[in-house]
C-alpha cells in the first residue's frame, strides 16, 4: 500500500507550520519535512520550534513521513555541494553533519526515515582518479549511521539521481550491500527512474524489496545533452544524445548535433582548431557546414528558463562549476530565451532523454499507475511524497492537482479539512 505524503520542499513559500496546514487541509496521509535554509534551517531550528512543529502534526493527524536533508542547504547556487564524496574532509564533514542533523530532527518529530543524495562526481574527483568515491561514500554513511542509537527505529535512505555518483537503482543497490547495515535502505524516485532507468518497471519491481520511500512527480522527453571536455578517446551515439563539446585552451563550446553543428566561440578559430572540429564532426557522422556563433552575442540575465536550465546543468558531473556556468548562455540561446528556440523540447542530461524535471503528476508521459503496481506487487509498501520543488509558485495548483490524480491510483481517500 502506498499512503500519499506531500514535500515542504514545494512548499517553501509559506511559513513552515502553515505548509503542514495546507498538506493536512488538501487530504495527504503525511508530510515530507524538508531542510531548507529560509524555510526549516536545522543550524537555526530549537528544541521550541521542533516541539510546535510535533504538536502541529499531532494537531492535523498527518505523519512525519521522512526528513530530506537539504540538497540545496550550503550553497544554494551550487545545490549538493559539498557532498559525501568530495574529496575535502571538511566538506564531507559539513555534509555528514547535515544528516547527523537530519536525524536529530527524525528523532524529535518520531520520523522514521531520514534520506540523502550521494552527489556527483565533479572535476576534482577527474583531476585526482586515485581517489575511490565509493569508498568516501561507503565510510561518509557508516559515519552518519553512528548517530542513530541501538534502541531506535530510525533508517537511512540514499536516493539515486540523474547525474549523480549513485545514479541507477542498482547502483544503490550494490552500495547498500556493501555498507551492510539494516538500518540503510533505498529512496525511490520516481521521476529520477524514470530518468535513468532502460526499463523502469522492471528496474522498480526489482528494488521495490529494498525500498522504503517514495518520491512522487510526473516527466516528459526532451532533448538530450552531454557536455563533455574535449579528450582523444571521445565517443559520440547521437541517437542517445548531442554532444557540446567543451575546449578547455579557449573556452569555446562545438554543438555535435546532426541538424544544428554549431561553435561557440570568443574568436575565429584557428587551422588547429577547425581540423579539430572537421575530425569530431566526421567521427559523429555529422555532415553540414558547422556554424560559427560569437559568444558574446548570447542571451544572459534572467528568463524564464532559468530554472529549466539551472537544473539540467547541476546534474552534468565532471565539468568544473565555471565550465558549466559558462555554458548557460548557450543552453539559453539554443531553448529561446531571446529569439526563436532552436531546441524546442526542455533539456535534459540523463540516460533515457526524459528530463530530470518535476512535473505536477499526471501532467507528464509517466505511467503512475504502472509503477505503483510494479512497487506493491513486489513488496513496497510505506509513504510516496510529491515532491515539486519547481512549482513553488503555483503550490496551491500542485498540491490539490497531485492529490487528485493520485488518490484513485493508491486508494486513498479525502481526508476532512
Amino acid at each position: 500500500m502506498i499512503q500519499l505524503s506531500y514535500s515542504t520542499f514545494g512548499l517553501t513559500g509559506l511559513d513552515f507550520l502553515d505548509a503542514i496546514d495546507a498538506v493536512a487541509a488538501a487530504g495527504y496521509a503525511g508530510v515530507e519535512i524538508a531542510f531548507h535554509r529560509r524555510q526549516f534551517n536545522p543550524f537555526e531550528i530549537d528544541g521550541d520550534a521542533l516541539a510546535a512543529v510535533r504538536a502541529r502534526l499531532h494537531a492535523t493527524g498527518i505523519a512525519p513521513a521522512c526528513v530530506a536533508t537539504a540538497s540545496h542547504f550550503f550553497t544554494p547556487s551550487r545545490p549538493h555541494e559539498p557532498s559525501l564524496i568530495t574529496l575535502d574532509l571538511a566538506g564531507r564533514k559539513r555534509r555528514i553533519d547535515l544528516v547527523k542533523r537530519g536525524i536529530r530532527v527524525a528523532r524529535r518529530l518520531g520520523s522514521p526515515l531520514v534520506t540523502f543524495g550521494s552527489g556527483f562526481l565533479r572535476d576534482e574527483h577527474v583531476r585526482n582518479a586515485a581517489a575511490d568515491p565509493g569508498e568516501l561514500l561507503a565510510d561518509s554513511i557508516h559515519e552518519c549511521l553512528r548517530e542513530i542509537r541501538d534502541d531506535e527505529d530510525i533508517t537511512l535512505l540514499i536516493e539515486p539521481e540523474p547525474g549523480m555518483y549513485i545514479e541507477t537503482m542498482a547502483q544503490a543497490l550494490a552500495l547498500i550491500d556493501a555498507v551492510g547495515s539494516p538500518r540503510f535502505r533505498l529512496h525511490i524516485d520516481l521521476c529520477h527512474a524514470y530518468c535513468s532507468e532502460r526499463d523502469h518497471l522492471a528496474a522498480l519491481g526489482e528494488a521495490a524489496p529494498h525500498a522504503r520511500y517514495l518520491h512522487i512527480s510526473d516527466a516528459r522527453a526532451g532533448y538530450n545533452l552531454r557536455i563533455v571536455a574535449d579528450a582523444e578517446d571521445l565517443a559520440f551515439d547521437l541517437q542517445a544524445a548531442s554532444t557540446l563539446v567543451y575546449f578547455a585552451d579557449t573556452a569555446d563550446y562545438l554543438l555535435v548535433d546532426r541538424r544544428h553543428p554549431l561553435y561557440f566561440r570568443d574568436q575565429a578559430p584557428d587551422r588547429r582548431r577547425r581540423q579539430r572540429i572537421d575530425a569530431l564532426l566526421a567521427q559523429a557522422g555529422v555532415q553540414g557546414v558547422v556554424r560559427s556563433i560569437d559568444y558574446a552575442s548570447l542571451p544572459v540575465g534572467a528568463s524564464p528558463l532559468d530554472d529549466e536550465i539551472f537544473t539540467y546543468l547541476i546534474s552534468v558531473p565532471g565539468l568544473s562549476f565555471h565550465v558549466l556556468e559558462r555554458a548557460w548562455p548557450i543552453i539559453a540561446w539554443l531553448r529561446g530565451a531571446r529569439g526563436p528556440a532552436l531546441v524546442n523540447a526542455m533539456v535534459a542530461n540523463t540516460l533515457t532523454g526524459i528530463v530530470h524535471f518535476h512535473e505536477i503528476p499526471g501532467e507528464g508521459t509517466l505511467d503512475l499507475e504502472a509503477s505503483f503496481k510494479a512497487l506493491t506487487e513486489n513488496g513496497f509498501h510505506g509513504y510516496g511524497s510529491v515532491e515539486l520543488y519547481h512549482h513553488v509558485a503555483s503550490w496551491q495548483q500542485a498540491l490539490v492537482d497531485s492529490y487528485r490524480h493520485l488518490a484513485p491510483l493508491t486508494g486513498a481517500s479525502v481526508r476532512p479539512a
